[in-house]
């Protein structure tokens, strides 16, 4: 990921890159654990998702709920230390923008030859060990995921591998985003793609989830 030079005056390092610190929580990350913000020409506070928007950024935690915090707080206003514009609906609008991100992604492994779709099709793939990662689109009936995911689950320890499960969107998105009808499950094979959609996918789950207090 890459980082706007304006950025860089006063990095902390770290074995894994740069750390950045939440203006809201205070507690520094690395900046995948992180969003971006910048203010446009106008004044106006925008997501910076791929870290490369001219200008000083504002750093808050991958999650909603610090968003939110930052929009209410004048957070934005006090880092930056101008005033700007902030959408009251910006958190909604990262969730949004991270969603089609991570779709965007599942497109591209559908590209590069990775997904399969259909139960029967999925089931025999698990069989064989070529699953590396599970999607079931929300409202999938119980029955055909419990089915799936035991069976995927037991060929992850065989091959020592983290079994990826992915529930995050509905059959609709999956569909569009694969250019198929009726996209109830999906499997991907192993490859640079289902990575990356993977990390886009993982991020937006983070977003969505709240951090227990006291963490």
């Amino acid at each position: 990921m890459e980082i706007a030079a304006e950025d860089g005056a006063n990095d902390v390092r770290a074995d894994e890159g740069p750390l950045r610190t939440c203006v809201v929580t205070r507690r520094q990350g690395p900046v995948a654990e992180l969003i971006r913000f910048v203010a446009g020409p106008d004044a106006t506070i925008v997501p910076d998702l791929a870290c490369k928007l001219p200008g000083r950024g504002v750093w808050i935690s991958l999650q909603k709920s610090a968003v939110e915090t930052a929009v209410k707080s004048r957070a934005f206003s006090r880092s930056l230390k101008r005033e700007v514009t902030v959408d009251p609906g910006l958190a909604d609008l990262v969730d949004r923008l991270l969603a089609e991100r991570a779709l965007a992604a599942l497109s591209l492994t559908n590209k590069a030859g990775l997904t399969l779709t259909g139960f029967s099709k999925i089931d025999s793939s698990i069989n064989e060990g070529s699953v590396w990662m599970l999607l079931h689109g929300l409202g999938a009936g119980d029955d055909g995921v419990e089915k799936l995911d035991r069976r995927f689950k037991a060929m992850s320890r065989d091959l020592n591998r983290p079994p990826h499960i992915v529930t995050t969107f509905t059959i609709e998105q999956m569909s569009l985003a694969l250019g198929r009808s009726n996209v109830v499950h999906a499997a991907l094979k192993m490859g640079g793609a289902a990575e990356q959609f993977l990390v886009q996918a993982e991020r937006l789950v983070k977003y969505r989830t709240e951090t227990p207090k006291g963490e």
